[in-house]
C-alpha cells in the first residue's frame, strides 16, 4: 500500500525548489540571463583551489579501489582527526576524532542530530524565520517542531517568549546563525544569555536540553566580524555543518556533526549516529569528497562577491522604500513585502521575472527572501526591474 503520508507531502512541495523549477523553465522561455532568479541558496563562486587539486591528485595517484571503496561508518579516520584538530585549534574546545561524525551535509548532519538526543513524541524548539526543510528533518523523527515567534526589528531572539515556551518537554533547540533567511548573526551576549537559560531549564526540569547549532553559512559574515561559536558556550551543543557555501561545493554533500566534548555523553554520541544512519540510510558519504575538503580545511572560497552583492541590494531596497533589516551573514536579504500578502507580493514579481521567495513558509508572514549569490553583473542589472516592479505595481 502506498505510503499516504508522503503522498501528501507532495501537496507541500518545496517552495523555494518549485521556483527554481520555474526560473529554470522561464530561463529556456527567453533566456537565462533574462531571468532574475534569487530563489535558490546555491553558491555561485568556484570552488576553493585547494579542493579541487586534491581531488584531481587523489584521483590520478591514488589507489582507485581503496580511494573509492566504502568508507567507514562514522567517516575516514584521517578525515575525521583532521577535523577535530581543526576545531580544538580555531575553537579552543578540546575536541578528538572520538566526537566527529561525517555526514552528507548540514541536512544529514541535522538528521543525526535530531535523533541523537530526542526520542518520538519530544519538542524541539526553534526560531522564526527559519529553513523551512527543518520541518521534515524533525518531524520524520517523530519530533515536533515549536516555533518562537519573529523580533521583525532586527531577527534577534525575544527572549520573553523564548522562556515562556521553554516548557518541561523541550528535549533540544535548533538555532541557526548566520540564519537563513534573515541574514542575523547571533551575538556573544545573546548565545551567553541563551546558554545561561538553558541551564536555569535543565536544573529546574532536571533532564538535558541540548543545543542543535546549524552552522552552514559560519564563514559567510560581513563587515569584518567573525561568527561567535555556539558550543564554546553551552556544553550540550551538537554542531552541525556543510562545507557547501564556505568551500562552494554544494553538490559534493560533505558535512559533519561534532559533539561538544563537555555534552552528556559526548564519547559515544558520533557512535550513535553510525547507529541512527543504520536506520535511516543516510551514512558513507563520498570518500572523494572527504578527503578533498580535509586539504582544504582551513580555506574558503572567495566569498567576498557576496558582500558586495549584499550591499547592492540592501541599498536599492532602502531607496525603494521597503522596510528592510541589513544582513550580517549568509547571502540572503529578507526584506518586508509592499503588501501584507507576501505570496501574491512574490507573484507579481513573477510578471517581471523577478523570482522571489514568499516568507511564509519561513515562520514569518508578510516578507520576502531574495538569495543573492548570483552574479554581480545580474544583481546590477535587476536593479532597474525591481524599480520599474515596485514603482508600476504599488506607487503609479
Amino acid at each position: 500500500m502506498i505510503n499516504e503520508h508522503y503522498k501528501e507531502m507532495l501537496g507541500h512541495k518545496s517552495v523555494i525548489r518549485e521556483l527554481a523549477e520555474y526560473a529554470a523553465e522561464r530561463g529556456r522561455e527567453i533566456g537565462y540571463d533574462n531571468v532574475y532568479d534569487y530563489s535558490l541558496g546555491n553558491p555561485s563562486v568556484p570552488t576553493a583551489p585547494e579542493y579541487t587539486r586534491e581531488v584531481i591528485r587523489l584521483h590520478e595517484e591514488e589507489d582507485p579501489v581503496k580511494l573509492h571503496g566504502y568508507s567507514p561508518s562514522l567517516g575516514n579516520d584521517k578525515v575525521r582527526c583532521v577535523l577535530a584538530d581543526y576545531l580544538r585549534n580555531r575553537f579552543g574546545l578540546p575536541y578528538e576524532k572520538k566526537h566527529i561524525f561525517m555526514t552528507s551535509g548540514a541536512t544529514g548532519a541535522i538528521a543525526h542530530a535530531v535523533r541523537a538526543v530526542t526520542k518520538p513524541g519530544d519538542t524541539i524548539l526553534t526560531f522564526a524565520p527559519f529553513f523551512p526543510e527543518y520541518m521534515p528533518y524533525i518531524n520524520g523523527a517523530g519530533v515536533s517542531l515549536s516555533v518562537v515567534p519573529a523580533d521583525t526589528r532586527n531577527f534577534q531572539i525575544d527572549f520573553d517568549k523564548f522562556e515562556e515556551m521553554l516548557t518541561e518537554d523541550i528535549a533540544a533547540v535548533l538555532i541557526n546563525s548566520p540564519n537563513n533567511p534573515s541574514g542575523a548573526v547571533y551575538s556573544s551576549d545573546t548565545l551567553e544569555r541563551m546558554a545561561k537559560l538553558l541551564r536555569k531549564k535543565e536544573e529546574e526540569y532536571q533532564h538535558d536540553i541540548f543545543l542543535i547549532s546549524d552552522e552552514p553559512y559560519r564563514e559567510i559574515v560581513y563587515d569584518g566580524k567573525t561568527v561567535p561559536y555556539p558550543a564554546a558556550f553551552y556544553d550540550n551543543t551538537l554542531t552541525c555543518y556543510s562545507f557547501s557555501k564556505s568551500l562552494s561545493l554544494p553538490g559534493e554533500r560533505i558535512g559533519y556533526v561534532a559533539a561538544n566534548p563537555s555534552a552528556r555523553d559526548a564519547d559515544i554520541i558520533a557512535l550513535m549516529c553510525g547507529q541512527i544512519s543504520r536506520g535511516i540510510g543516510h551514512n558513507c558519504p563520498s570518500s572523494t569528497s572527504q578527503l578533498g575538503m580535509a586539504a582544504a580545511i582551513d580555506k574558503t572560497a572567495d566569498l567576498s562577491v557576496y558582500e558586495t552583492n549584499r550591499n547592492i541590494l540592501y541599498e536599492e531596497f532602502k531607496k525603494l522604500g521597503f522596510d528592510v533589516v541589513k544582513p550580517e551573514g549568509t547571502f540572503y536579504i529578507f526584506p518586508k513585502a509592499l503588501e501584507d500578502d507576501a505570496v501574491a507580493f512574490c507573484r507579481k514579481a513573477m510578471k517581471y521575472d523577478l523570482i522571489l521567495v514568499p516568507s511564509d513558509n519561513f515562520g514569518v508572514n508578510g516578507y520576502f527572501r531574495v538569495a543573492y549569490c548570483i552574479g554581480t553583473d545580474k544583481v546590477r542589472r535587476s536593479l532597474p526591474v525591481f524599480e520599474k516592479f515596485v514603482k508600476t505595481e504599488y506607487f503609479l
